[in-house]
């Protein structure tokens, strides 16, 4: 019962380390699973371990074959969660450099580390392949908390980030298939009948994992699951489609929940946000189980396996050779400059799913007896340690030697998507500035994207926001909603992280009526609230630009947008340089030449010198 007890509390706690250190979780809880297990056996008095999930085959917490039946199982919720989290759409959309690395480097990484294993460390070829599809997959859970508080280009970044999505349920199926082929032909050649066992599993698990994903699609459509038993109802069908599957075809299991998670997070279903978070929270907590099970399962005599300089020298192949070579393939002609491909290429973490599934699929071809299997558990978390370490430690002062690293955070954050602020923001782009438009109503958010304009679906009350690596050029924080409430909220919260540079909100309609409450951090005009703001955008929904002659001029300027309800200020734009206007306008000091930025009727100056409205 300790010992239970015990993994529980220090998987949450090794959780929480990586949240308050910024650090991805694998690191801790990895680390933890090796002091209380193999490492523990160095300094305790019978040299036994901490926490010990097997001992002498039939002793432990997980006796005999039970650990591997509750890796299986753990590994397959985890597989599925992955495979709802990858989108058709989002592979058809992404960028060219973000399509090749989930291909073209993913075959260069197979092949050449697949090369390197077996000539640098001696393993067969099917173990070298396996090694290599195992290390394919990075991940968002390593990549995130990298990159955090990495100031980049959102090229950058986005490329960083996508390639982890997307690739983490691909390099899941790579790396099953690799393994279901071994194990169709474990300890033999590859003849007839072990392609014939390889064809069955993917037979099998595609067809029950496409099937039942459609199945359990329509039981959710038809509401023919109650809303308080959808969760578990889920769970229930993937670990039962995994031993079904496992049933008819051994090891096909774990090929169909992941093809019945990418299937379903395809479909078009209500309530798959609340099936992602409730997954997302059971793998959090299976994976804090898992990898100090499985790190303590590790024993000194694996260690010593690859306590030798060919661990080095392939580490480095992969680290140095290999992921520089996959990613420089990827990003030809793309447009990324040279820094830019040095340092996605320096950050390459593997994940989670990668140290998981070697686990289990090393413990299962040793007792296959297959020859070599007994390298591919220590290997792997030799891979995912070393670069989680590397990276963790070395990513922002590399992104400074080689000049990604953004010493101003110029971006630009609006809270609320409404035509107004669509009209905003798509100035704001035609001007070269970097802009991201938030907003939970999503609607707004398709209509701006459909303008060509980044925008997100997201509740500004959710830690999503602050975890997303593509906001970290973020320098300007504009809240621009209809409710004060929120405006408020958005720059109590995010002033510190996404407004270094300025954060300002609209004037409340209270503060329209008293001008002596004109709010220090309010936005372009003290007369003008969300609701004028939103009127002028639907009667005069252009953007205009009128040339400034002297301070004098821009102050007569802001003086007549104050008696015009029509005419709202937004910026001073001089050359590239773009100032937001405060509400406190006619404390701006501005140069001549510069252009004052409205909304709303246009400004007409005539020969003469007068200024009339349109």
């Amino acid at each position: 019962m300790l010992e239970l007890a015990g993994i529980i509390i220090l998987g949450i706690l090794a959780q929480w380390m990586a949240w308050r250190f910024k650090i991805p979780a694998i690191l801790p809880l990895i680390i933890i699973g090796l002091l209380v297990g193999p490492i523990a056996s160095l300094y305790t008095e019978d040299a036994s371990k901490l926490i010990e999930p097997i001992w002498n085959g039939q002793q432990g917490l997980f006796p005999g074959e039970s650990l591997f039946y509750f890796v299986s199982l753990a590994i397959s919720i985890i597989l599925f969660e992955g495979g709802l989290t990858l989108k058709k759409e989002e592979i058809l959309n992404t960028g060219p450099v973000i399509g090749k690395l989930i291909s073209v480097a993913v075959i260069i990484t197979f092949a050449g580390a697949g090369v390197a294993a077996h000539y640098i460390f001696g393993l067969s070829w099917e173990i070298a392949l396996l090694f290599s599809a195992l290390i394919i997959v990075t991940g968002p859970t390593v990549i995130t908390p990298i990159l955090r508080n990495i100031p980049l280009k959102k090229d950058v970044s986005s490329i960083l980030k996508w390639e982890g999505i997307l690739i983490d349920p691909i390099g899941a199926l790579f790396a099953v298939l690799v393994f279901e082929f071994i194990s169709a032909n474990a300890g033999g050649e590859f003849t007839l009948v072990a392609l014939e066992e390889f064809g069955k599993i993917v037979l099998f698990g595609f067809s029950f994992g496409f099937s039942f994903a459609h199945a359990l699609a329509f039981s959710i459509k038809k509401k023919l699951i109650p809303h308080y038993l959808l969760n578990v109802f889920t769970l229930a069908a993937v670990l039962g489609v995994f031993v079904l599957s496992d049933s008819f075809a051994h090891e096909s299991g774990l090929l169909a929940v992941v093809v019945m998670g990418m299937v379903m997070g395809n479909i078009n279903l209500p309530n798959l946000k609340e099936l992602l978070y409730f997954k997302e929270s059971l793998s959090v907590l299976l994976i804090s189980i898992l990898f100090i099970l499985l790190a303590a399962n590790i024993n000194m005599e694996d260690l010593y396996l690859i306590y030798r300089w060919e661990t080095a020298a392939l580490f480095a192949v992969v680290a140095f050779i290999i992921r520089p070579l996959g990613v420089f393939a990827s990003s030809i002609n793309s447009g990324l400059k040279l820094n830019e491909k040095l340092f996605i290429s320096w950050v390459g973490p593997r994940g989670i799913v990668a140290a998981g599934i070697a686990s289990l699929f090393g413990s299962k071809l040793v007792t296959q007896g297959v020859d070599g299997a007994e390298y591919i558990t220590p290997l792997v978390f030799m891979i995912v340690l070393g670069t989680v370490l590397l990276n963790a430690t070395t990513a922002r002062l590399f992104a400074k030697i080689v000049g990604v690293f953004l010493k101003q955070s110029d971006g630009i954050m609006i809270v609320g998507a409404s035509k107004f602020s669509r009209l905003i923001a798509s100035y704001l782009k035609e001007h070269g500035r970097s802009v991201v438009l938030v907003d939970t109503n999503t609607n707004n958010v398709r209509i701006a994207k459909e303008k060509g304009l980044d925008a997100v679906a997201a509740d500004i009350y959710s830690d999503a926001i602050t975890d997303d690596i593509e906001f970290n050029n973020i320098g300007f924080l504009m809240a621009l909603t209809g409710n004060s409430q929120i405006n408020d909220y958005a720059l109590e919260r995010f002033t510190a992280r996404f407004g270094e540079n300025g954060a300002y909100r609209l004037v409340h309609s209270t503060e329209v009526s008293n001008p002596d409450e004109n709010p220090t951090r309010g936005l372009f005009s003290s007369t003008d609230d969300y609701v004028n703001m939103m009127e002028v955008a639907r009667y005069y929904g252009e953007i205009h630009e009128i040339k400034i002659k002297s301070q004098e001029h821009y102050e007569g300027l802001i003086e007549i947008t104050k008696t015009d309800e029509n005419i709202i200020p937004l910026f001073i734009r001089k050359k590239n340089e773009i100032d937001i206007i405060p509400s406190t306008s006619l404390d701006m000091e501005v140069e001549e030449d510069s252009q004052l930025v409205y909304l709303g009727k246009k400004i007409v100056v005539q020969a003469s010198g007068d200024i009339v409205m349109e």
